[in-house]
């Protein structure tokens, strides 16, 4: 089984955390998205991973590379990492990792995260993973036969199809299958909002009887912006909490000071006359002081003095000194 994960993009929605780390590369709840989606995959799918090939833009470095290569080192898996230098859509990604695409595999975009118990289809060509929602017009949709059986692909109905939106997670059989009809979607020049995508590709499949059918996911948590990527954190902090997971560092300095779970607090992090909590996941190397602090992400090597914030995102080496509450700071910002 193989893991293919397009992530080029640097993610403008979630300025300005992304000018130095690209997003899948921000931690939730103590461990980058693309690492707990990666994980979160591997446990579902419930089989031996070969390789993880992960899509990127050649800017982000040797460093980032040498992080995504260690994610598959973890699982036990083989990493690859593939080039997409222009934003031409989702099937010209998935196509720029071609010598990858053999055998079964999942496909995972790198901006959601997923909590899911289910078994895969044997008799599938493959799955696609959707999630009940309550505005299925803002998604992209599936098209269910009486057999349960996907039969299209509906992007933002304006009349109702269904309730079921895809949520960039999918399993093929043989992705080789895929391969070839993206590869006809690029010699043929097909484009939809000015990009070549999967979903072409996927028709293709669907009109020559390939079998499609859904895997319903129990949770789907975007990261997007910075307010769903708070609120993704509060809820992931949730359920590592009920996990029973240990989310708090040995070393730990807690002068003075309050923890109210759930609640990430990293290697080295020091915590003087401040309650922290809940939902809060603070980075290793940082310091906060005389502070009150619930719902909030502040990422590593930060100073935070004198503040009280709720629905706060603060990015690394951040020194921070005020009463504002809901903020978005990136990395190596200071505000005194």
């Amino acid at each position: 089984m193989k893991i293919i994960v397009p992530m080029a993009g640097r993610g403008s929605r979630l300025r300005p955390h992304t000018l130095t780390i690209p997003k899948p590369l921000i931690p939730i709840a103590g461990k980058p998205i693309v690492h707990r989606l990666v994980e979160d995959i591997a446990k579902v799918i419930n089989q031996p991973i070969d390789e993880v090939a992960f899509i990127i833009h050649e800017s982000f470095g040797a460093t980032v590379e040498k992080d995504l290569l260690a994610i598959a080192t973890k699982i036990g898996a083989k990493g690859t990492i593939y080039y997409q230098n222009e934003a031409l859509g989702t099937g010209h990604a998935i196509m720029c990792a071609k010598d990858s695409l053999s055998g079964p595999a999942v496909i995972a975009y790198a901006d959601t995260l997923i909590r899911a118990d289910f078994e895969l289809d044997a008799t599938a060509d493959s799955v696609i993973w959707v999630k009940q929602v309550d505005k299925p017009e803002a998604f992209g949709v599936i098209n269910l036969n009486e057999a349960n059986e996907i039969i299209e692909l509906v992007e933002k109905p304006k009349e109702f199809v269904s309730d079921l939106a895809v949520i960039g997670i999918y399993y093929f059989k043989d992705i080789a299958v895929l391969k070839n009809e993206l590869q006809a979607v690029l010699d043929n020049n097909i484009i939809h909002g000015g990009e070549y995508q999967i979903n072409d590709g996927i028709k293709q499949m669907m009109a020559k009887g390939m079998k499609f059918v859904p895997g319903k996911v129990d949770e789907w948590m975007d990261c997007g912006n910075k307010d769903v990527t708070v609120d993704t954190n509060n809820r992931m902090l949730g359920f590592l909490h009920q996990d029973g997971e240990n989310l708090v560092a040995d070393d730990v300095r807690l002068d003075n000071s309050q923890i109210i779970p759930p609640c990430f607090i990293g290697e080295g992090v020091q915590l003087i006359d401040s309650v922290i909590g809940p939902n809060v996941s603070i980075g290793k190397g940082s310091h906060i002081q005389n502070s009150k602090i619930q719902n909030s992400l502040i990422q590593t090597h930060s100073h935070i003095k004198n503040a009280k914030l709720d629905n706060a995102m603060i990015g690394n080496h951040v020194n921070y000194n005020g009463e504002f509450t809901s903020v978005s700071l990136g990395d190596y910002s200071t505000m005194e």
